[in-house]
Parts: structure tokens; C-alpha cells; sequence
């Protein structure tokens, strides 16, 4: 039978109300964290490190936090401790990374913030390497609202190598070495849009964020049982394992190289214009999940079982993307669109236009209004008018066939039916 970190991690967190697409990517985001730059892909000129940026969304009483909080918990009882606080700013935080003290935290030059020094610095070659990891189930509390400077900065910092330089005012320089930052942020389709302009959508940081979107997965218990002491003890003895195990670069198998050459050469991507972005940095993304799946079984190599392993989740996360998003953007009504749809899709029944003004005439003048945002929802195949009596929800089906080049049947029954 496969050893896998991540099968028996989801067994052991099955007993709960989180959806497992949350469990998967909270401990994905984890592993790459706590791996850091000690195992790594060489590509062409350039590495690719485990590290990623993932946002788990969904509606409130997801259990966002719950994933995030139990794996946090985890991870710093394997020994992981460079975490981010729970709220900062953007100064504090590269601070924090550069494991440096400022004594006057309104000396930081935030017109100067951003200034980078690609030649390196005296001072760099004694530091280690940087990394902090963000575990925020409540993403705005961290990051404020709309907060551009520091969008930019951890768009900058997602694949960073060589020496990252502060200025502040009193004429120091906060000089950090190779900083690796890794995210695990919660957030709701509604609050992403007080999160983040609709001017970051085709930005840098947008590519190299990935929405993982879940939906209650309909249990409730009352009284949840705890893990066995055993069985914790097991699960942050296996997350010790892939850290003395996994270092180094990771080899690639013939088979591993032909399957990536072709789903490179494939149409994989999300079907939303406002992830074209996206598209241009799939690979790294797959790259990554490749080396955390390799890491998962214990080993230093990837295999054609880890590509297929990694495209299939991040093909499973991207197929629903969009709906992360819900109507995220720069249209008039686009919050009141994203709750049209939240309300359709909550049935497979036909949800009749009366039934839909009742939940959004607080929200419109007027019933024309509604009229037209309905209208507008149907053209982008976003809602199936059924006339005379009303709407459903467009489902997409996922493609299982992929050429090969995804296996539904490695995720969870619940994974696969959330594709039904």
C-alpha cells in the first residue's frame, strides 16, 4: 500500500465538519512552508521552491478557520515557529522576516519601502535564509483592506531569490536573505472584494495566489471526538519524517518529464478571464504541488504518480476558482450578482424571479434592475433561465478524461461528488 502524508492526514481529520478540499490544501500549504528552500526543482535558470499562496473561501461557517487553526497547531508541534502575526503591517512584517528588531516602528520609510537592492549586501552573507509562513483564517484581519503596497510586496517576495533590501530612515538597511513567504489565509467570496481592488485582477500577485473554494460538506456534530494521542503523535512524527527526509533537488523520472512536457503543451487553466493571468504560471504551481505530493510520499524525486497526483488536485481547486471569486470585479452590482448566484445555487430547484427579489430588493431601486442582472447572468452562463418559472444554476461538469492526465480517483468520495 502507498505511504502518503497526505491520504492519512485527511483520514485523520475526517471526523469533522470541514470540507475536505480545505483539509487538503491546509496541509499542501503547510508541507511546502515547513519544507521551505531545502528541497527544490531546478528549472532551466531559475528554482522553484515548495512555497505557496493559498486562500481557502467559502461562506461563514465553512470551517475556514477550523482547517487552518488545526494544522497551525500541528505544524508548530513538529517544531515549525516562523509564523506570522495574526495581524501586522506591512513594515512590521518584512521585519519579522528579516528577524531584525526596530525599536521606533515609525521609523520605517514607507515611501521607501519597496526599494530593492539586486546586487546583494556586506552585511547579507553571514544570515540565513529568510521565511515566514501566514496563517490567517480571517486573511482581512492581517492584511487590511485594499492594501496595494502590500500586495505588491508579497507579489514580489512569492519566488524571490538573492538578497531583498529595506531602507528606513535612520540610514540602516534591513538586508533579508532568500525570504520565503508561504500563505494559508481564510476568507468569503464578499470580503475578498473589500480585500482586494478590483485593479489587482490581472496583476502579479493575483497569478500567484490560488482561491480553493469549498461548500459545507453537510455534517454536524455536536460533539466532536478528539484524535487519539497516537494518532496526533503519528501525524507530526510523519511531518518530521518529510523534513529529514526531503532536501535537496528533486530528481525527475522519464515518465515524470514526458507528463509534464505534455499537460505544459495541454489547455489546462480556469475558465474565467479574470484568471488569464493564471495561465502563465500554472506550471510553477504544478512544479511546486509536484515537489509538496514527492514530499508527501517521503521521497526526493517526482514521479509520474506525483504529476498525475498534482494535476488532478490543482485541476480540481481551478475548476471551481470562479466561484471563489463569485463576481468579483469592476461591474456595477457585482456584489448583488455574487448573492443572485449564492441563492441559486444553494438548490437544484427552479428559483423563481419573485422568490429572487425578496433576498436583493434592499440592494436595487428597482425590479429592472434585477431584471437586467439577470439577463446579464444568463448571457455569461452563469444561470439557466428556465422560462416561464424561472432560474438554476449552470454547473459545469469536470472533465474526467484529461488525456490521462488526471485521476479523479485519488481525492476523497466528497471531493469527487463537489465535480457532480
Amino acid at each position: 500500500m502507498r505511504e502518503d502524508f497526505l491520504s492519512s492526514y485527511l483520514q485523520y481529520a475526517s471526523d469533522t465538519e470541514v470540507p475536505a478540499i480545505f483539509h487538503r490544501w491546509a496541509a499542501i500549504s503547510s508541507i511546502g512552508a515547513y519544507l521551505g528552500r531545502r528541497y527544490y526543482f531546478n528549472h532551466g535558470h531559475f528554482t522553484i521552491h515548495p512555497n505557496m499562496y493559498c486562500m481557502l473561501v467559502g461562506a461563514s461557517g465553512t470551517r475556514k478557520s477550523t482547517a487552518i487553526k488545526l494544522f497551525k497547531k500541528l505544524i508548530q508541534q513538529a517544531g515549525y515557529d516562523t509564523i506570522a502575526a495574526d495581524k501586522t503591517t506591512k513594515e512590521k512584517f518584512i521585519l519579522d522576516l528579516s528577524g531584525e528588531q526596530d525599536d521606533d516602528a515609525k521609523s520605517v520609510n514607507t515611501d521607501d519601502f519597496l526599494d530593492q537592492n539586486l546586487w546583494g549586501d556586506d552585511d547579507a552573507g553571514s544570515k540565513p535564509d529568510a521565511e515566514i509562513f501566514i496563517m490567517a483564517d480571517e486573511f482581512n484581519d492581517f492584511f487590511g483592506n485594499g492594501n496595494i503596497e502590500f500586495i505588491s510586496l508579497l507579489g514580489t517576495l512569492w519566488d524571490y531569490s538573492g538578497v531583498y533590501k529595506n531602507r528606513i530612515k535612520n540610514g540602516k538597511s534591513v538586508s533579508i536573505v532568500n525570504p520565503t513567504v508561504s500563505i494559508l489565509g481564510g476568507n468569503t467570496p464578499t470580503n475578498l472584494s473589500i480585500a482586494f481592488p478590483p485593479e489587482i485582477i490581472g496583476q502579479g500577485f493575483f497569478s500567484r495566489l490560488l482561491f480553493i473554494y469549498g461548500e459545507p460538506n453537510g455534517r454536524k456534530i455536536t460533539f466532536p471526538k478528539a484524535p487519539s494521542n497516537s494518532a496526533t503523535t503519528g501525524i507530526i512524527d510523519s511531518l518530521r519524517r518529510i523534513k529529514s527526509t526531503c532536501y535537496g533537488e528533486a530528481s525527475l523520472s522519464n515518465g515524470a518529464e514526458r507528463l509534464l512536457d505534455k499537460i505544459y503543451k495541454s489547455n489546462f487553466g480556469v475558465n474565467d478571464v479574470r484568471f488569464d493571468s493564471y495561465s502563465t504560471r500554472r506550471f510553477s504551481h504544478l512544479i511546486k504541488l509536484c515537489l509538496i505530493t514527492s514530499a508527501s510520499r517521503y521521497a526526493n524525486d517526482i514521479t509520474e504518480f506525483d504529476v498525475i497526483y498534482a494535476n488532478t488536485i490543482l485541476a480540481h481547486a481551478e475548476h471551481f476558482m470562479p466561484k471563489a471569486l463569485g463576481e468579483f470585479g469592476k461591474a456595477k452590482h457585482s456584489d448583488v450578482s455574487h448573492k443572485i448566484i449564492q441563492l441559486v445555487e444553494r438548490t437544484f430547484e427552479v428559483v423563481s424571479f419573485k422568490d429572487i427579489w425578496k433576498h436583493v430588493s434592499n440592494d436595487l431601486e428597482k425590479m429592472q434592475d434585477l431584471t437586467t442582472l439577470l439577463q446579464n447572468l444568463v448571457a455569461a452562463e452563469k444561470l439557466q433561465s428556465i422560462p416561464g418559472k424561472g432560474f438554476l444554476a449552470h454547473r459545469r461538469i469536470v472533465d474526467e478524461e484529461a488525456d490521462g492526465l488526471v485521476d479523479y480517483s485519488l481525492l476523497t468520495p466528497e471531493e469527487r461528488e463537489m465535480t457532480k
